[in-house]
């Protein structure tokens, strides 16, 4: 509804105009006061009405804990605070030092989905081995995908902070996680089919097995990469590197129980063969029988099998659940 402004004042005095603080009294021209409710008042356009949010963040020094992506928090935005679920997420680790633009969301990039934001004291893996190595990489930004529990209204850009206020308020400890910048809001209620796919968080696959034995020069069997009911052909072209050091492509299934074939194109190295030969020897020995001769050979016997690694990335909200390699 649209009405005009006949006057307005403030403590009695009339002004001209009104701004952000101000406690002012408007006199409306042909409007029923019955259907007024509580609200906001605002420049057209300046608020926003969203299920869902990017935000860059930083978490507060004084927070004990992790911050762990899918937990809750209570997010204060605007004049509202609601509970809204987490998911952290960082520059490829090649862009770690990348330079950010302020205030900016860049859609084209790629980004890489964190199980947790990334700080000094954070308890993932990785960040244990690097801070045994003494190099804690931290990227210069890290963002954050706020789902809400229930729509917010709000300006742009405007300052969020996440807390965990059902913490114990007699416990010695701050209750207040993070703070960040809202950069990108979610109007559209079905969120997750228009938007979120345009959102590329990608996380990185790794899964490894074991070369079974040798076909010929330019091709092996694995096995222990894939269940037995895995659909191997969905994998078929992906690129695979056995621990020995040759690339080879996934060339499809062998058998029933989830071998696989796999095609070496510059061929196997000798010394890869011999290995592999040796490997086959010895269990055909041990399939007649001379158990006892085989398990004193492989106690003596340094040589690792050939492991197979496949590495891959799938994006989050990719609905196809494509397996990029670059």
């Amino acid at each position: 509804v649209t009405k005009k402004v006949k006057s307005m004042q403030m403590f009695h005095t009339p002004v001209t105009y009104a701004m952000q603080g101000d406690r002012v009294g408007i006199c409306v021209t042909q409007f029923d006061p019955k259907l007024l409710e509580r609200g906001l008042i605002c420049t057209p356009e300046s608020l926003q009405t969203i299920h869902a949010a990017i935000i860059s963040l930083k978490k507060i020094q004084y927070f004990r804990g992790a911050l762990q992506t899918k937990a809750k928090f209570h997010i204060t935005v605007g004049h509202e605070t609601v509970m809204g679920r987490v998911m952290f997420f960082s520059p490829a680790p090649a862009d770690f030092n990348e330079e950010i633009k302020e205030n900016v969301f860049d859609f084209e990039k790629d980004y890489l989905y964190q199980e947790e934001y990334l700080s000094k004291d954070s308890n993932s893996s990785e960040n244990k081995e690097n801070d045994q190595a003494g190099e804690v990489q931290l990227p210069r930004q890290q963002w954050a995908l706020l789902e809400f529990e229930k729509p917010v209204t709000c300006p742009k850009l405007c300052l969020v902070i996440g807390s965990k206020l059902d913490t114990d308020i007699h416990a010695n400890t701050c209750r207040l996680a993070f703070h960040g910048i809202l950069l990108q809001g979610m109007e559209d209620k079905n969120y997750t089919e228009t938007f979120l796919p345009k959102l590329k968080v990608y996380k990185l696959k790794h899964k490894e097995g074991q070369v079974e034995r040798v076909m010929d020069d330019y091709s092996v069997i694995g096995r222990s990469l894939f269940k037995k009911e895995t659909n191997i052909q969905i994998f078929v072209g992906l690129k695979v590197k056995l621990s020995t050091g040759e690339d080879g492509i996934i060339d499809g299934g062998f058998g029933q129980s989830g071998k696989f074939k796999i095609r070496i194109p510059d061929g196997l190295k000798p010394d890869t063969k011999m290995l592999l030969t040796v490997a086959s020897k010895k269990k055909s020995k041990a399939g007649k029988g001379d158990t006892t001769k085989e398990d004193e050979t492989s106690k003596n016997d340094s040589a690792q099998p050939v492991t197979i690694s496949l590495l891959f990335k799938r994006y989050v909200f990719d609905t196809q659940k494509k397996m990029i390699q670059s």
